[in-house]
């Protein structure tokens, strides 16, 4: 099987194939990457500990911070205590709420991020029709891009730059 039909299936599978966690399975938060395919994940009742990615994830489906994952628990495991089964998304999400199987301890986590997301789509739609109703002016250079990840130059006056020259 080849690398692009292997990560095709393991895509159908993550996004189609959809099962409700059994009862030695835990619903956790990814609290970030530790490396070497370790994620550092805590549980409803605050539990810390790392969680393996599975070989057929890697490379082909990725998790970042705040993701919820599907774990089950490795019995001979000192630092690395479960392995992630599967990557919960939206949709994964607002199933398990219906079946009343979402943990209430991020219950309020979820909420806030979906206000969230709702907030910024509509100050986007309120900005575009505004900006739609307004002529454009081609001298404003206030929706320019600044990259954040360079310090700001400071540009030194003439008299400043001979002075410091003739030092």
């Amino acid at each position: 099987m080849t690398a692009a039909t292997k990560r095709k299936h393991v895509i159908k599978e993550v996004l189609e194939n959809f099962s409700m966690p059994s009862p030695d399975q835990t619903i956790v938060k990814v609290l970030g990457n530790s490396g070497s395919n370790l994620h550092e994940v805590i549980t409803p009742s605050g539990e810390r500990f790392l969680a393996s990615l599975p070989v057929k994830f890697r490379k082909n489906i990725w998790i970042k911070r705040g993701d919820y994952v599907i774990t089950e628990p490795i019995i001979e495991g000192d630092r690395v205590k479960g392995e992630i089964v599967r990557i919960l998304y939206a949709q994964h999400i607002k199933e398990i709420k219906i079946c009343k199987m979402w943990p209430k301890e991020f219950e309020a986590k979820v909420n806030e991020i979906e206000i969230v997301k709702e907030t910024e789509k509509l100050k986007i739609l309120n900005e575009s029709v505004e900006g739609s109703e307004e002529d454009s002016d081609d001298d404003d250079l206030s929706d320019i891009f600044v990259n954040t990840n360079r310090p700001p130059e400071i540009f030194l006056s003439d008299s400043e730059e001979e002075t410091s020259d003739e030092e």
